[in-house]
């Protein structure tokens, strides 16, 4: 009984594995490179395989064939030279040469044939098929040369007296018409390929275009389209329009929910404001008046991020107005504070949700550093905002618990909004409306850095 080691099993798995890695990141990413690879490919593959067993087996049945009837007509230039010695011009056996045969011949003197000619790979078939074919039909001495210029072919017959030299065209001998093959191949590949990457082309724009509406819809932009395409490309075009339908209805009825539920609640704090108010100016409505202007912020801050500002229109936004009239706020407050913009200052977004977003950050910072700096960066794809602090900062591990709603980091900073813990997760919540994120590091300034990116 064989037993096969799992070492020697797991090799040939090894093998594969990494050649499949390495096929892998060396495909083309993108659909439309995949999809004309697929189709070109193997057209490329089999035009290849044909033409390479196909030329392979016509040059060499072509050139034997042609060879032997060169050799053929050798022999008989010879056959003739020796039925005739009495013509000493030889002017029968040129003529015929020259008329019927189209070769030149010249009659040398008796004498050794040269050294064999040097081998040239590009007729390498041709040598051999025409020194087998000699070597049948010819009885006597030879020499060959089929690297001549002009594109002809030297052949020398050593007879018993004197040395037959006839001259021929290569062409007489030898498939030389192969090029008109590769170029018929090379015109139908070319016509395959045009025909193919206008076909798929038109096949990829709609996807494209489901693809720029997704991304356009999930920056909180509106979106006209219309599905396109193949069955399958207007199948999922037309999920699209219903999950995007879905999606604005319940935005339309989560709006509405809020919009009551904030007009009751305001309904009832205006209440209490305005008891408050008749009371007097005690200690214990002084105290209330405050606890109840608490209430009213952490209210606000809760239905600002149920709310998520979904309703508003995406329309162009000035980042740079809105740092600088942060800036000042920040500066009325007795902070210091700075900012530095690099690019185009406008992108297309939610102006007020956008502006949402940076206060909090900046409100965040405002509690806990001394200095403030601002900037903003534009590559053409992505604006980046970064608010920088000189404040304690948060630990790297407790970074990402920081976007968690009502989550407080009591032990050095607070990213609340009005004690509500949720400014953090507002301004996240704002940026992934827009496609975008936030992250959180270390400041250059020693306190945190919120960066924030924002497609454009």
């Amino acid at each position: 009984m064989t037993v096969v080691l799992p070492e020697v099993l797991a090799a040939p798995r090894n093998l594969w594995r990494r050649f499949a890695n390495w096929l892998h990141d060396r495909m083309p990413r993108g659909l439309y490179a995949r999809a004309l690879l697929i189709v070109i490919l193997p057209v490329v593959l089999l035009q290849s395989a044909v033409a390479y067993v196909f030329m392979e087996r016509y040059w060499e049945v072509v050139t034997y064939r042609l060879s032997a009837g060169m050799a053929r007509q050798v022999a008989a230039i010879v056959d003739i030279y020796e039925t005739f010695p009495d013509d000493q011009e030889h002017t029968q056996l040129r003529r015929i040469a020259a008329d019927d045969l189209n070769m030149e011949i010249t009659v040398l003197p008796k004498g050794a044939l040269p050294a064999p000619a040097p081998k040239s790979s590009l007729f390498s078939l041709l040598d051999k098929a025409l020194s087998k074919e000699l070597s049948r039909r010819v009885k006597k001495p030879f020499w060959i040369n089929t690297g001549l210029a002009r594109n002809l072919i030297e052949i020398r017959v050593a007879l018993d007296d004197k040395t037959l030299k006839m001259l021929a065209s290569r062409t007489h001998a030898y498939a030389s018409n192969s090029y008109i093959f590769f170029m018929w191949m090379a015109i139908a590949s070319v016509i395959i390929l045009a025909i193919a990457t206008s076909f798929l082309r038109n096949q990829i724009r709609p996807i494209l275009r489901l693809a720029r509406a997704a991304e356009e819809f999930g920056k909180g932009r509106n979106v006209a389209f219309s599905p396109r395409g193949a069955r399958e490309v207007r199948q999922a075009g037309a999920a699209f329009l219903d999950m995007k339908r879905r999606f604005e209805r319940a935005i339309e009825q989560r709006t509405t929910m809020l919009n009551g539920v904030s007009h009751d609640l305001r309904t009832i704090i205006t209440r209490f404001k305005l008891s408050l108010a008749l009371m007097g100016d005690s200690n214990e409505a002084v105290e209330m008046r405050k606890d109840v202007e608490e209430m009213e912020r952490m209210v606000e801050a809760y239905l600002a991020f149920a709310r998520g500002d979904g309703d508003e229109t995406s329309s162009p936004t000035d980042i740079e107005a809105i740092l600088d009239e942060l800036k000042s706020a920040t500066e009325k407050r007795g902070i210091a504070a700075a900012v530095k913009l690099e690019g185009d200052p406008k992108i297309i977004a939610r102006p007020a949700a956008i502006k949402r977003l940076i206060a909090n950050l900046v409100s965040n910072a405002q509690r806990y550093g001394k200095r403030i700096e601002l900037s903003a960066t534009n590559d053409g794809k992505t604006m980046t905002v970064s608010v920088d602090d000189d404040g304690p900062g948060i630990p790297p591990e407790r970074r990402e618990d920081a976007f968690r709603p009502f989550y407080r980091l009591d032990e050095s900073r607070n990213q609340n909004e009005a004690n509500s813990g949720l400014g953090l997760a507002i301004a996240r919540d704002i940026a992934r409306l827009h496609g975008g994120d936030i992250t959180l590091d270390k400041s250059p300034l020693g306190g945190l850095r919120a960066k924030v990116s924002l497609p454009i």
